[in-house]
């Protein structure tokens, strides 16, 4: 009986600081440390309407937008089914739906210069990557530059703008933001319709 009170007091203690004062402590420093990204790091326009997160990826269809990776989760970008397709290198199916999307790329994007950027028809192992890389916006300027009725230098200034390098120098590959490039888009062109 012994043994199993001071079994019994040890699981009490252990459940109560690391079940309920450490993720208190964390999502309090979180909150005072790193307030937006502890909220989700959620983006408004500039009427003050929610317009998504710099975390998670969304769709965007117009033409004078740039365009994101394709999503596997859920029906598309749903964060509550985040994940990869398991669809493998052999699958039909993977095959023939990235073919669509090349198609419908190559239509949408007519005097694009070079192949199709390959995130631009693969999804994320998440399915929610807000990032594509500075190639694949620089590919889509042309699109966006005459949607817009604007200069492609012009627009490539704002994606330069965006493009951010590699985490502390050395991890990952250069990115752009989708989301906070079309944003910064609007801001300074002009939302030519609703905002993303």
């Amino acid at each position: 009986m012994k043994t199993f009170l001071v079994a019994l007091r040890a699981t009490a203690v252990t459940l109560f600081l690391t079940g309920l004062l450490y993720p208190l402590v964390m999502t309090g420093l979180g909150q005072v440390l790193f307030p937006s990204a502890a909220q989700g790091s959620l983006l408004r326009d500039s009427g003050g309407h929610l317009v998504g997160s710099t975390l998670i990826g969304q769709s965007f269809s117009k033409p004078w937008y740039f365009q994101g990776r394709p999503s596997a989760a859920g029906n598309g970008y749903d964060p509550l089914a985040s994940g990869g397709s398991n669809l493998g290198p052999s699958s039909v199916k993977l095959r023939e739906r990235v073919q669509a999307d090349a198609t419908r790329l190559a239509r949408e994007n007519p005097q694009a210069s070079g192949p199709i950027p390959v995130e631009l028809v693969t999804a994320s192992a998440s399915g929610l990557d807000p990032h594509i890389s500075p190639q694949a916006a620089t590919w889509q300027i042309p699109r966006v530059a005459r949607a817009r009725g604007i200069a492609p230098d012009r627009v490539k200034q704002v994606v330069d703008d965006h493009s951010e390098g590699r985490d502390l120098g050395f991890l990952g590959e250069p990115h752009v933001n989708v989301l906070l490039l079309n944003l910064a888009l609007d801001r300074q062109f002009g939302a030519t319709g609703p905002t993303p």
